[in-house]
C-alpha cells in the first residue's frame, strides 16, 4: 500500500491497511446527528468526515495587551499556510479545528479564506486561553463574573465572531496546573454557563491530571456533563490510568500531540485506552502548524501530515483495524462536537 494513499474524503483518510469499505458500516457515525459551525457556515457533523480536532493555523504569543493584526501580513500567511492545509486536504482530511482562541491570535477572517482555497472545513472558537500563565487573558476577564464571560462568547455564537457572521464551532479555553488559580476556575466556569446556553463543546487545555479532575468537578456543580468536556493534552498526564477514568465519566480524552518526539507514548497510550474498552471516547490530532507572529516568514510551520504518514501505519501494527481508526477520526469528532447541551443527569 502507497503510503500517501486516502480512501475518499467521503470516508477515511488513510495510510492504513486496504480491507473493503464496508468494514466501516458497523462503527458507522450515521446515527450521529446535529450541526456544526465552521468558517465558511453551518454543517450536518455527519459532513465531518476525517477529523483533526486539534491542529494551529496562526498564533501570537505576544499577549493579549498587545495582540493585534496589524503584526502580521495576512497575506503572507495565507501563502506560507495554504500548501500545508492543500496537502492534508489531499490526504482525505475533510475537517480541521483551529484551536488557537481570541488574543492569541484568532484570525476567522483568514481562516474563512484558507477554507475557501484549500476546501478544508475549518471551524474556529470562542472562550479565553488562561494557561501560560495568563499571557492571553484580558483585562476584564479579572474584573467580570463568569457571567458574564459566558455572555460575551454566548454572542459570538449567536451573531458571529467581530462582525464577521462567522460563528464558533466550540469553546476553546486554557488552564495551567492544579490546583486552579481563581482565573482559571472562572474560565470554566464561565464555560459551563456557555455549555447551557449554546451546546458548543469545552475543549479545554488542561496542563495536568489534577486539573482534569477540577475541571470535571466545576463543570458537574455547574450542571455540565462530562461528555461535554474534552480534555485537551490528556497525553501530558503522568497517571495513565486517570485518563481512562475520565473517559468512563464520559468525557473526551484527547491525546492530540502526535508527533516524532512523541510517537511510542501517543501509541501506547491509544492502545491503553482501547484495551479498556474506552477507544469511543477518545480523540487524536497533532496540534501541529504553528505559523508564529514575530518570526521571519511565521517561523516553522510543522505539517499536518505526520498522523497519516507514520502513527496510523503504526497504530495498525499494533492491532487495531480501520474501524478503530475510523472511530478516532471520524466517528468521535462527530460525536464529541455535534452542537447540543449536555446538562448533568445526576
Amino acid at each position: 500500500m502507497r503510503r500517501r494513499a486516502f480512501l475518499t474524503t467521503t470516508a477515511l483518510a488513510a495510510c492504513v491497511s486496504a480491507r473493503p469499505l464496508r468494514a466501516f458500516a458497523a462503527n458507522s457515525s450515521a446515527t450521529t446527528t446535529g450541526t456544526l459551525h465552521t468558517v465558511r457556515g453551518p454543517i450536518e457533523v455527519a459532513q465531518m468526515g476525517t477529523t483533526l480536532v486539534h491542529e494551529h493555523v496562526l498564533v501570537d504569543f505576544i499577549g493579549a495587551s498587545r495582540v493585534s493584526r496589524s503584526r502580521y501580513d495576512a497575506d503572507e500567511a495565507f501563502r506560507t499556510i495554504l500548501p500545508h492545509l492543500v496537502d492534508v486536504q489531499k490526504r482525505g482530511v475533510k475537517t480541521l479545528f483551529e484551536c488557537t482562541p481570541a488574543y492569541l491570535g484568532r484570525d476567522p477572517l483568514l481562516l474563512r479564506r484558507l477554507s475557501e482555497a484549500s476546501g478544508l472545513q475549518i471551524v474556529t472558537n470562542t472562550g479565553y486561553y488562561g494557561a501560560a500563565k495568563d499571557i492571553a487573558v484580558p483585562k476584564h476577564a479579572y474584573t467580570e463574573t463568569a457571567a458574564q464571560l459566558a455572555a460575551r462568547w454566548t454572542a459570538e455564537f449567536r451573531d458571529g465572531i467581530e462582525g464577521s457572521g462567522i460563528r464558533p464551532g466550540f469553546v476553546k479555553i486554557g488552564v495551567d496546573a492544579a490546583p486552579l488559580s481563581a482565573i482559571d476556575k472562572k474560565l470554566a466556569e464561565a464555560g459551563a454557563l456557555c455549555h447551557l446556553e449554546t451546546g458548543l463543546t469545552l475543549a479545554i487545555h488542561t496542563a495536568d491530571g489534577p486539573a482534569a479532575t477540577e475541571i470535571l468537578e466545576i463543570l458537574h456543580k455547574g450542571g455540565v456533563s462530562p461528555e461535554a468536556y474534552v480534555w485537551v493534552h490528556s497525553q501530558n498526564d503522568k497517571e495513565t490510568g486517570r485518563r481512562a477514568t475520565a473517559a468512563r465519566r464520559g468525557a473526551w480524552v484527547s491525546l492530540d500531540g502526535v508527533g516524532p518526539q512523541s510517537l511510542d507514548a501517543h501509541l501506547d497510550a491509544v492502545v491503553a485506552l482501547f484495551r479498556d474498552g474506552s477507544l469511543g471516547r477518545v480523540l487524536v490530532s497533532q496540534d501541529a502548524g504553528w505559523y508564529h507572529v514575530g518570526e521571519a516568514g511565521g517561523g516553522s510551520y510543522r505539517s499536518h501530515s505526520y498522523l497519516f504518514d507514520t502513527f496510523l501505519p503504526a497504530l495498525q501494527k499494533r492491532g487495531l483495524t480501520e474501524a478503530d481508526v475510523r472511530t478516532l477520526l471520524v466517528d468521535n469528532p462527530a460525536r464529541a462536537f455535534a452542537v447540543r447541551r449536555r446538562p448533568r443527569s445526576d
